[in-house]
């Protein structure tokens, strides 16, 4: 097929020699399938912002900092110079985020090199060579379902241990060759120390894995991995060999009625004092200075 325009500077470096053909268009980015000698991996172009559909970009990006100040300034006052640099920060992202990944034992494309708002990878495959399926393409039996959610889980901390949240976890950003699942899509991935929606974004992305999995094996459905994973991670007991049971309970403190009763009792006893103080300085001020004035 004709070599789109955004990859051309890789076909001039060298690093693609030939566009097979376009493997899908989503919100955010269009991904190809391309030719690197002897190897076909795929190129995933970037939308520019203005083309971009993803939803409350601001709201992943929040703690992220830029370790350029200079930088930093220019993104923060919004100028032309810092909506570019908010671009490539948003596009290294996903780089950054499956070299650290990866590192973490955490199955990922393998990333090659992101040039110019495209981002150079692996290509997920099957062993006959197809494009590997999505998860929400996949069905499968009860005992497969709960292997391959335990080892979700498992991936889930393993990325809460290295600082980040995927952030927009589904069926749809989960590939399944023959070894299991895969993640992609991570551009929009969650600073967690940093990140204010933490949390929530966590429990959502466990949601909807759980749910998925839970068509397949409904007992899933009855896990609580999220209140376990992040209450570990508040304590500081998460670690990547921490076992995950998927069980939590709540704690239950009984209300102190009497305590609080005995604070908002000595708050009205303070309250009465105080007006009692001001009654009788009012009266004090009064007398110094009398209304009835002797006749000459």
């Amino acid at each position: 097929m004709r070599t789109p325009k955004r990859i051309q500077p890789l076909v001039d470096e060298g690093l693609v020699d030939e566009v097979l053909r376009q493997l899908m268009s989503g919100k955010e980015a269009d991904v190809f399938v391309v030719r690197c000698g002897s190897e076909v991996r795929c190129a995933k172009v970037y939308k520019e912002a203005v083309k971009r559909s993803f939803k409350k970009a601001a709201q992943y990006q929040e703690g992220r900092k830029e370790r350029n100040s200079r930088r930093q300034r220019a993104i923060e006052k919004g100028s032309k110079f810092g909506r570019k640099q908010q671009e490539e920060v948003w596009q290294n992202a996903e780089v950054d985020a499956l070299f650290r990944l990866a590192r973490a034992g955490v199955r990922v494309p393998q990333p090659y090199i992101c040039l110019d708002g495209v981002l150079l990878m692996e290509l997920v495959t099957d062993d006959e060579g197809n494009v590997a399926p999505r998860l929400g393409e996949v069905t499968m039996p009860a005992e497969q379902a709960i292997e391959d959610h335990a080892i979700m889980m498992n991936y889930v901390k393993l990325m809460l241990c290295a600082g980040l949240i995927h952030g927009d976890l589904s069926e749809f950003n989960v590939l399944v060759d023959d070894y299991g699942p895969v993640i992609i899509d991570l551009p929009q991935a969650v600073h967690a120390s940093g990140n204010n929606n933490a949390q929530s974004m966590l429990a959502r992305d466990i949601d909807n894995i759980t749910h998925y999995y839970g068509q397949f094996a409904p007992e899933l459905l009855n896990s609580r991995y999220a209140k376990e994973i992040w209450k570990l991670y508040e304590d500081g007991e998460l670690t990547p060999d921490k076992e995950l049971t998927g069980l939590f309970v709540e704690e239950e403190r009984s209300a102190d009625v009497d305590s609080v009763m005995a604070e908002i009792k000595a708050v009205l006893i303070e309250e009465q004092k105080r007006q009692e103080r001001l009654k009788d300085t009012d009266s004090s001020d009064t007398d110094d200075y009398p209304q009835d004035y002797p006749e000459n």
